[in-house]
């Protein structure tokens, strides 16, 4: 059962989302799922509502990280290839409520860790270039197949992991996320169209709030201010939506 609550508050707290998360090339997907979680979406909807959300944000900002050259082609295309099947797959799969609930929580945790304790977390690597395209391969497996699964990118981890190995900068690493992202959602969302369906329509004013906050996030990401300080807002999102999914998670 959904509660009812203003289709506008909704908009509003979607639109914030987008923008925070755009700006440092993630779709949203893991808490647009969090708020769904709160205000009592079905599980079997909400994959495929952040899904399309995530479609929405990441076309823009893969445009606009593109748009300024922060995309590079080897970096991401080693993930893309390992990610995509898997995404597919993982789309298929059926998790039980309660799990698919704490595997959002933790991605959410991991995020917040990420922007306030491992800020500079870097680790210095002398591979060669088939030793990082190997474990580009392994990780993309592993992250389209948690993508699929619940439904949130996979770019929440991909970002992070870029720049923790040191394969690229916090842009690169933020358009890498974009592209990723967009891809494994729309391979997640065809996996899971072929067995359940829901009319997008009634999402609409969710589509358009995601739409402005993604292109707003994404010009000031990529173009205007600094990725740390757009990180550190995004962190506040984060702490936010851990604690209501973290109540909500307890309360059953």
């Amino acid at each position: 059962m959904e509660i009812t609550t203003s289709p506008y508050l909704l908009a509003a707290l979607f639109c914030l989302v987008a923008f925070m998360y755009s700006s440092v090339g993630l779709g949203g997907g893991s808490s647009y799922t969090a708020l769904l979680i709160v205000f009592g979406f079905s599980a079997l909807t909400i994959p495929m509502i952040t899904l399309s959300l995530n479609l929405c944000v990441t076309s823009i900002g893969s445009y606009n990280f593109i748009r300024n050259r922060h995309a590079r082609l080897k970096l991401i295309l080693p993930f893309l290839i390992s990610s995509i099947p898997m995404a597919y797959l993982g789309g298929a799969l059926k998790l039980p409520k309660h799990i698919f609930h704490w595997v959002l929580l933790i991605s959410l945790i991991f995020v917040a860790l990420r922007i306030y304790l491992w800020e500079d977390a870097t680790i210095k690597l002398k591979l060669t270039q088939q030793r990082k395209v190997v474990i580009s391969l392994i990780a993309g497996s592993i992250l389209g197949l948690i993508a699929g699964i619940a439904g949130i990118g996979g770019g929440i981890y991909l970002v992070p992991l870029i720049i923790i190995l040191g394969l690229g900068s916090k842009k690169e690493a933020a358009a890498c996320g974009a592209i990723f992202i967009w891809l494994n959602s729309l391979a997640g969302l065809i996996s899971r169209f072929q067995y359940n369906t829901i009319d997008l329509t009634n999402y609409i004013p969710l589509i358009i709030a995601v739409l402005i906050g993604g292109a707003l996030g994404s010009y000031m990401g990529s173009f205007r201010f600094a990725p740390k300080t757009m990180e550190k807002m995004l962190g506040l999102i984060v702490i936010l939506a851990i604690i209501f999914l973290l109540k909500k998670v307890l309360a059953f």
